[in-house]
Order: structure tokens, then sequence, then C-alpha cells
């Protein structure tokens, strides 16, 4: 048996019989003989026929595919010669898609739609903007960037960079998008998340937006609260005038991001907050009701626990004049809930955030209340903090239909020292950013490819069982990142705030005051070829078009495996191509349906529980949607608003299939493009 195998880019991985098998097994499932134990005989047979038809010692992709070919023509299978012969076709002219397509120049066996956002997006291009590395050598720069670090600790990178190389190279473990765009560049600007103050002074607003702009043009994104800000019709002493209220500075901000782009690769995102006792609250919540109307915010009410008593309660509450403490009026509290899960049930918006719930686990309260969250609302910060983030391959931790434990903690530990690493070797938009950042060390580690990791174990996510495994695994990934953390303080120092923080007081020495959050991995899972943090699925298959003439369609591996795997008909897959879910298919094995069952077959009460679930073990936030059918009431809206606040949620965004003219994703083959998934 050989060991490993020279791929078309020169280097080597291990050797898998198994891959061989699988080959042989498309082959034959093409052919009308999905027989998997066949395949496995005929790989057997290309692993011994091997070392008589190569020099060396170890074989290239090309020689065992000749192999294979060989193979099945002496066993008597000239059809299925003939399929695989037109999968190395296919293969081939996917390489030479991303080439044309893209510009790019694959060595990491990446899908067409990775290849696509990082030809738009990250990989680096020469003074003609054409394209000057491969993912592969991405990669390389970020890990070597990151692991540079280590030299102002009195420590050698190399050990680290070879970590970190393998960390990222085989797509284990990925940190958010500024990090693979700016690392080892002259931007060098690698947070993703940002919370900035506004005052309730003409000045201070448009300084905010002034700031704001800097931080969109270095690649992040920026929270704000406009709870300071007083209501529209509130004198303004200084000209005798009128104040225009929030809404109408918040338009300021928008359209100031509308023309910065994100370090020319991306749109700018903003998080909009305010009270639930303002008095503009019905005017802000209900804004996105005019379609162009501050596109680039998401929208959130921060919300008391007193004022969520006084909801379930049917009792009033006072929307207040923060300029100066002053009542305008008196509202029903469960009414003005009703309002916000109407609008959200019209539009996604606003979501909530749990103010007590933020502050009972703020790290650092002697440096003040967190009012507000990044744009997804994964990271609550204080003003001027930002955070980095990072994400583990869940759908990698699996060997054997076992979660594989021992891989994880090694991978936590190599992920929570890159991230730390990250804060030194980023440049900042703003000093103020730089001092607080530093000052607190807050890092985000989480997860993606959750639902991928419960299917290759054989859990349905809409169990009580995959609750149980939500718990369990964020519970090892945040007890490792607390060691390694307190290790690295060990070794550096803790971060500066320490003292006055609340680990000071439980004795628990850190490097960094938060460790884990739960992003929701857009772009980085697309690129990671997993599912999205911790998401159910949204579809089992989707089409795409990537350019005028150019339609690519996707399925799921895990479920396309299990069909093959399991004989089943043609017809069956065909469906599961039209109609994007399984659920509703006569003939579909049951224990099929439940294990891929998606988002919108999942009940928003149990979708809720599973943020929860994972919330238990988090530092900061947890960005989960909250998926309703189409056909779904603002009561549900309502109800789930209610359960996150009862189960320790600190926010919650909720959204209704069809609710928008547009939206990232579709389900089926036959209608509609997703954009991103």
């Amino acid at each position: 048996m050989f060991r490993l195998v020279r791929k078309r880019n020169g280097k080597t991985e291990a050797f898998s019989s198994e891959k061989i098998a699988r080959a042989m097994f498309q082959a034959l499932f093409a052919e009308g003989k999905a027989d998997f134990s066949l395949a496995e005989q005929l790989a057997e047979k290309v692993v011994l026929r091997l070392p008589q038809k190569i020099a060396g010692e170890i074989p290239t992709v090309e020689e065992i595919q000749d192999v294979v070919e060989e193979v099945l023509m002496e066993s008597g299978l000239p059809e299925v010669a003939k399929a695989y012969i037109l999968y190395r076709e296919k293969r081939r002219d996917l390489r030479e898609a991303k080439r044309k397509l893209f510009g790019v120049e694959d060595d990491l066996k990446l899908s067409l739609n990775a290849c696509r956002v990082l030809s738009e997006r990250y990989l680096l291009r020469d003074g003609e903007g054409k394209i000057k590395e491969t993912p592969g050598q991405m990669m390389e720069r970020v890990a070597r960037s990151i692991a540079e670090v280590d030299r102002e600790y009195g420590e050698e990178p190399e050990e680290s960079f070879n970590q970190f190389y393998q960390l990222l190279g085989s797509l284990s473990f990925l940190p958010n998008s500024p990090t693979l765009m700016n690392a080892g560049t002259p931007l060098g600007q690698l947070a993703a998340c940002f919370v900035l103050p506004v005052e309730d002074d003409l000045a201070s607003i448009f300084e905010s937006v002034k700031k704001m702009a800097l931080v969109h043009k270095s690649g992040g994104g920026t929270g704000f609260s406009f709870a300071h800000l007083r209501p529209r019709g509130d004198q303004v002493a200084s000209t005798g005038g009128r104040a225009s209220g929030p809404v109408s500075f918040m338009r300021v901000f928008d359209t100031a991001t509308e023309v910065v782009k994100q370090g020319g690769k991306r749109r700018g995102a903003n998080m909009g907050g305010l009270r639930f006792n303002h008095p503009d609250i019905r005017e802000f919540v209900s804004i996105k009701s005019k379609p162009g109307l501050l596109e680039n915010f998401n929208l959130s009410v921060a919300v008391t626990d007193e004022e969520m008593e006084k909801v379930r309660q049917g009792e009033e509450v006072g929307l207040v004049n923060p300029r100066d403490g002053r009542v305008w009026e008196k509202i029903n509290a469960r009414e003005l809930l009703e309002l916000m899960a109407d609008r959200a049930w019209a539009s996604g918006e606003p979501g909530l955030i749990f103010l007590d719930t933020v502050n009972r686990f703020n790290p650092t309260p002697s440096l003040g209340k967190i009012e507000t969250t990044n744009p997804c609302g994964e990271v609550p910060l204080l003003a001027y903090e930002s955070c980095n983030l990072g994400s583990i391959n869940l759908s990698q931790m699996v060997q054997e239909s076992k979660i594989d434990y021992p891989r994880l903690k090694e991978t936590v530990w190599q992920a929570v020292h890159f991230l730390d690493n990250v804060i030194d070797a980023s440049r900042y938009p703003l000093p103020e950013v730089e001092n607080m950042t530093k000052s607190n060390r807050k890092i985000g580690l989480g997860v993606m490819g959750f639902v991928d990791m419960l299917v290759q174990i054989g859990v349905p996510y809409y169990s009580e069982a995959g609750l149980k495994i939500a718990e369990e695994v964020m519970h090892f990934i945040s007890t490792q990142a607390y060691l390694a953390s307190q290790k690295l303080a060990q070794k550096r120092g803790t971060f500066p705030n320490y003292p006055q923080s609340v680990w000071a007081k439980k004795n628990c020495p850190l490097r960094n005051a938060t460790l884990t959050s739960i992003a929701p991995t857009g772009t980085i899972s697309l690129i990671a070829h997993c599912s999205s943090g911790i998401e159910p699925y949204f579809a089992l298959a989707y089409r795409r078009f990537v350019l005028e003439n150019a339609e690519l369609t996707e399925v799921n591996p895990y479920l396309e495996r299990l069909f093959r795997e399991r004989h089943l008909p043609s017809e069956l897959w065909n469906e599961v191509l039209r109609r994007g879910k399984i659920g509703d298919i006569p003939g579909v094995p049951e224990d099929l349906k439940n294990l891929f069952l998606t988002s919108q077959e999942i009940p928003p009460e149990f979708q809720v529980r599973m943020q929860a679930a994972f919330q238990k073990y988090v530092d900061n936030g947890v960005s989960k949607t909250i998926n309703l059918p189409e056909n779904s009431t603002p009561e549900k809206v309502v109800s789930a608003f209610l359960l996150a606040h009862e189960l320790g949620c600190k926010g919650i965004t909720v959204y209704r299939y069809g609710s928008r003219a547009s939206q990232v994703l579709y389900l089926g083959t036959e209608e509609g493009q997703c954009e991103s998934c």
C-alpha cells in the first residue's frame, strides 16, 4: 500500500483507496450499477496493480486514473470505463472552468463556487488586475503573516507557520474574511467586527460617520446604538429648532456606507440598535416597510428583562426621552412587541438584543455597559472594541461515524493561538479601536459545518439527541479554548484589563476577555464547502448561474452518497433536485427524511432551542436565523421572541421565507438562483 499520492500541483497527500472506490462507484452508478461492494473490489485491484505501473514510490493522480480505466476494461465493464473517462473529462473541464471563468489555478480542490468567491474577494491581484496567487498560496500568505507574531514574544514562528498552514489549507479552520483578504498585505486590517459610539451631539454624530467610513474602507463591519439621540420633535436649545430623530441620522450613515466599499471588495455592513423604550421606536421598527431604506443596516431593538416581563404581563411601558429622562408617552408593552413581530414577519427585521442577558456576561463591566453588537449580532461589544473571529469546520471532526475529539482539541488550541496572534498582526483604522482591542484581546472562536457533522454521525438536527450533541460539542470547545487561553497567559501575560475584569475575581487568568462566538460563516463556509454556522440545511439542491450561460447545480454530498449506497432509484433523486428537499417525497426512507430536514421543516421553537443550546457555552453571541415557512404567522414570531429571552439567548433574528422580494437562497433547482450558501 502506498502512503502518499502526488497531486497535480506537485504536492503530496495521504493515499486513499476509499477515494478510488468512490470514484469508481460514481462511474458504476452512472451506468445503473450502484454496487459499492463491487467498487471496493475494483479499487482493491487498482491498488494491487499500481506497483507494476509506476516507476517511483509515489504515484501521481493521473497514473492512478489510468490504472482505474485499465481495470474497468479488463473486468468486462467497458461502459463503466467510458463513464469514468467522462468523469475524468468533467473534472478536467471543471479545472479549466475555474481558470477561464475566474482566473483561479485551484491547488486545493475547491468547489466552483469557492473559486468564484475567492476570485472576486480574496485572492491578491497584480497591478494589471490579474490574480497572482492560488488558493493554497493565499493560505500560506495568511499563515506566514500570523505566525510571524510569535517573534514578538521571543518564539520561533516556523512551527506555528506549519500548524497554521495545515489548519487553513485543510479547511479545518478558517478566520473571518478580513484576515483572509488582508493578512500579509499593506492594508493589514484583520478584524471583522467593530462597535462605534453615537452621542447626542451633531459633531459626535458626524465624527462617527467619518470613523465608520474608515472602518468600512479597511474591511470591517460596524455596530451602533442610536439610543442616546433625542427623539423627533424634541427641542434643540442651540438653534431653537426641533430634532429630526435617530432614524433621520441613520439615513446619513446608510448613504455614507453606500458609497464606501469595504477594502474595495465588499459593501459595508451595519447594525443599528435602538432601545425598546425610545419615543421613536415605532418609526424605527417600521422603517423597512418602505423598500430601499436603510439597506446597509440590520436593525435590532435592545430590550431589558423588566420590559420583557411587562410584555408577558401586558403592562404599559414608558417611552423615555434619553436627553432628559422624561416620559413622553406610555404604551402597552405587548402591543409594541407585536408590532416588532409583525414587521419582522414582513421583512425579517428588526431582531432583538436582550440587554440584561448580554451585560450579565460582560467580562469588563467596570469599563461600561454593552449597548449593541456587530452587524450579525454574534459579538456584543463596548464602544471602540473590535473582535476577530474564526470557525472550526466540524464536518472534518468526524472519524468512523464518531466525533473525533482528539482532533477537535488540537484544532481548538491551534485556533486560539492563531486568533490571539491576529490581534497583534492587525493594523487598526482608529487609535481608539487599537487601544480597546489590545486592552481586552477579545476573540470569537466558533463553528461551521455543524449539521454536516450530525449527518455523518447519524443524528438528526431536529431531535433531543441533536440538542445534546450541540451542548456537548460547544462545552468541549469552550473548555479547551479557556485552557488554551490560560496557557497563552502563562507565556505572554493576561489581557491588560484583566485586573478589573470578572476573571480576576474568579482567579482565572486568561489571555483573552472572551473566547467563543458563533458567526454566520456565509462565505468562509462556502470556501470550506460545509454547512453554514449552526444552521440546518436550507436546501438539499439548488441552482446557480455563474455567468451568462454557465449554470451550476449543487446537491448535498452526504445525501447523494447515501442515495448511492442504498441504491435508491434515480426517479427519487430527480425529485430531490426538483424540490430541494425530501420530506414530502414518497419512497424516500424515513430515516433519511429525519436526517435531512431543511430549515423550513423544523419548527421555529426548536430552532430557538438549538440556538440556546450553543449559547449556554458561548462567551459572546450566537448568530442563528430562526427560519419560518412562508405560511407562518406573526404570532409565531412573538412566540420565538419570548422563548429566546426565556432560554437565555442574547438576541434573536427571524426570517420568513419569501418575505422579501429578493433573497439569497431559493429551494430546488427549477426556480431562482442563490448567491451564497
